[in-house]
């Protein structure tokens, strides 16, 4: 299925576990220190230097960007990292999460609950997923180098959904 966004966003509900999805649209990456520091700013009541409302968010930190490459290798980062920061999600307006394996059962409760949708990527495929970046934009935490937030442009980037709507979960087939 071929999901462009921000235009499908009304098509989330028709995705059901195991669809494989062609994503044309912006994602965001954000690792562990983009997470941490996320929720500091949240505590603190500071503004948040992103707009995450009806966004994906990647879990990946890019290596360094070969000349005339647009982002360099871009692999999925394992998942259950970022399962302690799942119920910032519903508070960033963040409509689905990408990255790799499989997720706590309290993550997957506060997705279900808050209608967030979680989708995975092969690890060992960052260089074929850089292809279909077309734009890569480094936007927030700089210092964090390939752990910055950085906005991708993507055409055909290709995943599967591992948890729909329904609360269905390829990984308790």
């Amino acid at each position: 299925m071929r999901l462009n966004l921000p235009e499908d966003l009304n098509k989330l509900k028709d995705i059901k576990a195991g669809d494989v999805i062609e994503l044309y649209g912006v994602i965001y990456t954000a690792r562990d220190a983009a997470h941490m520091r996320i929720e500091n700013m949240l505590n603190n009541n500071e503004e948040i230097p992103v707009d995450f409302k009806d966004s994906f968010i990647y879990y990946a930190g890019p290596t360094p960007t070969k000349p005339g490459h647009q982002v360099g290798s871009i692999g999925p980062t394992t998942s259950s990292r970022m399962d302690k920061f799942a119920y910032m999600m519903p508070k960033l307006n963040v409509k689905a999460t990408i990255g790799k394996g499989p997720r706590s059962n309290e993550c997957v409760d506060e997705y279900i609950n808050n209608k967030i949708m979680y989708f995975i990527t092969t690890g060992g495929c960052g260089a074929f997923l850089s292809k279909s970046v077309k734009k890569a934009t480094e936007i927030a935490f700089f210092d964090l180098g390939p752990e910055s937030i950085k906005r991708l442009e993507v055409e055909g980037f290709k995943m599967i959904c591992a948890i729909d709507y329904n609360g269905n979960n390829i990984f308790k087939r």
